[in-house]
């Protein structure tokens, strides 16, 4: 699964990496969790990219109730295109999730020992994602999903499950409304880790209102 993770970037950057052409509120951050607002790249009708902040847990247009998303904040991509709180939303509204890095836990006969994983070069990275948009009244609410895979060999150590990771030259093509099933199924089952590295951090990020330098140490 993915549960966590850190967005470190400079407004410029992610304007640059992800070739936006506008960029909603954005601040640094050390600990993202479920429930939260988190940076989300969509594409516009005219094909342009633009970063929004949409509520990190989907919650169906079906739903009857908005807390059904503290239970959506990951979308297994072996069955995405079929679960009824995903299938409408892989197909036609994915998204690219900026991140610096994610934490993942690891079970020990001590406790659960927390890890860092990031590229070696500290670069940017994006998480394959999924949004929707819920009504409720008046009021409308847009929320996202991270997709997640079978844990490969660098986080099968640590867990079972990992985000997927759209490879920078593959953004375009993830987004793309008219990608074939095919494709998309390519893009989740193509390996974006390379050049990753995963390293231990204390317990201080297993707090999600730490949020600064100490939850990387």
């Amino acid at each position: 699964m993915c549960g966590r993770f850190n967005l470190l970037a400079e407004p410029e950057g992610l304007i640059e990496n992800f070739q936006l052409r506008r960029l909603s509120r954005y601040q640094r951050r050390y600990n993202i969790a479920p429930g939260q607002k988190i940076l989300t790249v969509v594409a516009l009708q005219d094909g342009s990219l633009k970063g929004v902040n949409l509520i990190w847990g989907l919650i169906p247009r079906w739903a009857k109730e908005r807390k059904i998303g503290s239970r959506l904040i990951n979308a297994r991509a072996e069955t995405v295109d079929e679960k009824p709180a995903f299938r409408e939303a892989y197909r036609q509204r994915r998204c690219l999730i900026p991140a610096s890095g994610f934490y993942e836990w690891q079970k020990t006969d001590q406790g659960k020992q927390a890890y860092h994983l990031c590229k070696s070069d500290q670069r940017l990275f994006a998480f394959a994602g999924l949004w929707e948009s819920w009504q409720q009244g008046s009021e409308t609410l847009y929320s996202c999903t991270i997709v997640t895979t079978a844990a490969n060999a660098l986080m099968q150590p640590v867990h079972q499950r990992m985000p997927v990771v759209i490879a920078e030259q593959n953004y375009r093509s993830w987004l793309a409304p008219q990608a074939s099933s095919g494709e998309l199924r390519c893009l989740l089952g193509s390996d974006g880790y390379q050049d990753f590295t995963v390293s231990p951090v204390s317990d201080w990020v297993n707090n999600p209102r730490h949020d600064d330098q100490y939850c990387l140490t």
